[in-house]
């Protein structure tokens, strides 16, 4: 390679010595002549490229079947590998202009090796980028945080182009700068802390499966109640219900609990929890009136046929409350709204001074939460009309107009 520079370099020279100008002159037009035919070069080469990416590349690319040769062209992360060959171009023949300036030639040629170092990071960065672009639309992949993933190989790669650009300054070995900074990692721990712990946990969530963007999570101490919208390297960001959005780090999550609630949302039914509380003076064994009264209900008629009858019957052992907690069930069971598939019960929970609670437990079919709210609310509207048939009353606190009737009984 030297040698052919050389030649080239000798020819220029006879070349510029055959015009006959003042010998003064020969240094800066030589220098001038082989400049213009540099920067010529580099242009023709810069053309080429794009005429080849353009029109032979292009007509490979559209007439194949995959899809990610088209990102390639249609992003342009090709024009700019391109970039590369006239800056190699260059770095090769600047040599030529220079031959008895050594020192501006190795300025020269380090801005060179930067300026094509600088080129490679950004070819790769966008490479980066489409593969991310096709990697999120895989149905295997879209789920998963993989932003936070190409995020941290964009820093690695820039942390070690990085160092590369200041060996080429500083003319020093890459190794011997990365060797270097094994001393002064504790520092770049420091000063790269949340990189480096969300890069960590965000392997973690991923790995475990724990976090996906799309999911609605929870989490009271942050204040969190929506839906994850993105996972990044250094943050997890959630649009709340109330659509405000929080950004937290992802270490956050994996040092924290939190409530994901893929779970409900992927099962056959959302579960139903919840009590009322019944006024224990209200509960007594059922009268025969009672009886035939709850025996008109078509959910109830088979149910009550063993406790209608005479003096000597089972009506004495049968409770009001028994029938309510026995209807219930078969109205939930009934229920089209509901997945009678899955567990369902009603069950009484520990007394305590505001009355007996009673718990209704079952699934809704439906998932999405207003619908799902419908569906509790018109269950409970049910519930709650549906006591005084069993003359049962739900307790309640008293209330000013509760102690405004009792001060008039007194007064009477």
């Amino acid at each position: 390679m030297m040698l052919q520079i050389d030649s080239i370099n000798n020819q220029i020279t006879e070349w510029v010595t055959s015009l006959d100008i003042a010998p003064k002159w020969d240094g800066p037009v030589y220098q001038l002549v082989v400049l213009f035919i540099i920067l010529l070069l580099a242009v023709l080469s810069d053309y080429a490229c794009r005429f080849f990416i353009s029109h032979v590349l292009r007509r490979i690319i559209r007439s194949t079947r995959i899809t990610w040769d088209d990102l390639l062209l249609d992003r342009k992360v090709l024009n700019r590998f391109a970039l590369v060959v006239p800056a190699v171009l260059v770095y090769f023949l600047l040599p030529l202009a220079f031959p008895q300036q050594p020192l501006l030639l190795s300025y020269l040629l380090k801005f060179c090796l930067v300026y094509i170092i600088a080129v490679i990071l950004r070819f790769f960065s966008a490479l980066f980028n489409i593969l991310f672009e096709i990697y999120s639309e895989k149905e295997k992949f879209k789920n998963r945080p993989l932003k936070g993933l190409f995020q941290t190989l964009q820093v690695i790669l820039f942390f070690v182009g990085f160092i590369l650009i200041i060996s080429v300054v500083i003319d020093r070995s890459p190794m011997t700068l990365f060797a270097g900074l094994g001393a002064s990692a504790a520092i770049l721990s420091l000063v790269f802390k949340d990189t480096i712990m969300g890069f960590v946990s965000g392997i973690q969530l991923s790995a475990n499966d724990m976090l996906r963007p799309g999911d609605w999570i929870t989490m009271d101490k942050h204040g969190i109640n929506g839906r994850v919208i993105e996972v990044t390297l250094n943050t997890v960001k959630i649009r709340n219900f109330d659509n405000t959005i929080l950004t937290v780090p992802p270490y956050s999550l994996v040092n924290e609990s939190f409530q994901n609630w893929r779970g409900m949302e992927e099962s056959e039914g959302r579960r139903v929890k919840r009590s009322i509380n019944i006024d224990v003076n209200s509960i007594r064994f059922c009268s025969s009136e009672l009886l035939i009264k709850l025996s008109q209900i078509e959910l109830f008629q088979d149910v009550l046929c063993g406790y209608l009858g005479g003096e000597n019957s089972e009506q004495t052992k049968v409770s009001n409350l028994k029938l309510f907690r026995i209807y219930i069930e078969r109205y939930i069971q009934s229920l089209p709204t509901t997945n009678s598939d899955m567990l369902y019960m009603v069950r009484y929970l520990e007394m305590t001074d505001k009355g007996l609670p009673v718990e209704f437990y079952f699934f809704s079919a439906q998932k999405v939460w207003v619908d799902y709210e419908h569906i509790v609310a018109d269950f409970f509207d049910h519930a709650l009309a549906i006591l005084p048939v069993f003359e049962l009353k739900l307790f309640q606190s008293p209330s000013g107009s509760d102690l405004d009737r009792l001060v008039r009984r007194l007064e009477n």
